[in-house]
């Protein structure tokens, strides 16, 4: 299934180079800047039924755009960016159908077990996604942290996803080299997910046709969805049809229901 986006960047619903993202001053590589607030796009999403879509707040000074966008489309979107324990409760009583958690459960490096179950106690598993955004090295595929430019000991494996599925609902997990280039997706990330995930999880990074839908809800075993976002016409792209993505969904959901 298609999921979009919405993320906010000083802001403003913008597109952006993931990679870039906090590389330093002068390196962040911008795709597209929209001319319309959060809400529209909302609405959006709300008036053609699309679900579990996410607002990523990258950096300060977002809250204003997101709590807009939750208002917008109630219980219709999930959102993320600084999230904790402590404000967790805050988004969802925004309107946030689940609050996605990043950095915040890693500390220097490492998964902070006590961090984990103050935010399952805060938040509940139910309502939780945990960002397992990650970037290669060698074979394996590392979570990385602090604006996608610290590498933690944490691998995205079997055995990760299924000892912290206990503390979520669903993971989201961008392929960070891979994120705003339009390059085509990671296949075989997308086939460890649809095999080792116990979870449904929302894979983003490089779609850039209808065709790499297409291919993620083939390896990804229905229960891995994706993101598309610079290749998407409503973010400026050419490479895809919002529309299309939105026909796709509802034929997808005839065949679930016959």
């Amino acid at each position: 299934m298609f999921r979009p986006c919405i993320d906010l960047h000083q802001g403003k619903v913008k597109q952006i180079v993931g990679g870039t993202l906090g590389a330093g001053r002068g390196e962040l590589r911008t795709n597209f800047v929209s001319e319309r607030p959060a809400a529209w796009y909302a609405e959006l999403y709300k008036r053609d039924g699309l679900v579990g879509g996410h607002v990523i707040m990258l950096g300060s000074g977002n809250e204003a755009e997101a709590q807009s966008a939750l208002r917008s489309y109630p219980g219709g979107l999930q959102v993320g960016g600084g999230i904790n324990a402590e404000n967790g409760p805050a988004w969802l009583d925004a309107g946030a159908s689940h609050v996605i958690v990043t950095s915040w459960f890693f500390r220097e490096g490492h998964l902070d077990g006590d961090r984990l179950k103050e935010l399952v106690q805060a938040i509940g598993k139910e309502r939780m996604v945990l960002d397992l955004s990650c970037r290669r090295r060698g074979q394996d595929y590392l979570v990385v942290t602090d604006r996608w430019q610290r590498f933690t000991d944490t691998v995205v494996d079997r055995g990760t996803l299924e000892a912290m599925a206990a503390s979520c609902a669903e993971f989201l997990v961008h392929a960070v080299d891979l994120e705003g280039c339009c390059g085509g997706i990671d296949q075989e990330l997308v086939l460890r997910l649809g095999e080792w995930s116990p979870l449904p999880v929302t894979y983003a990074g490089g779609a850039n046709s209808l065709s790499d839908l297409e291919t993620v809800t083939r390896l990804g075993r229905g229960r891995v969805h994706l993101t598309i976002g610079s290749a998407l016409d409503i973010f400026g792209g050419t490479g895809v049809r919002y529309q299309d993505l939105v026909a796709f969904n509802r034929k997808l959901g005839q065949k679930a229901k016959a």
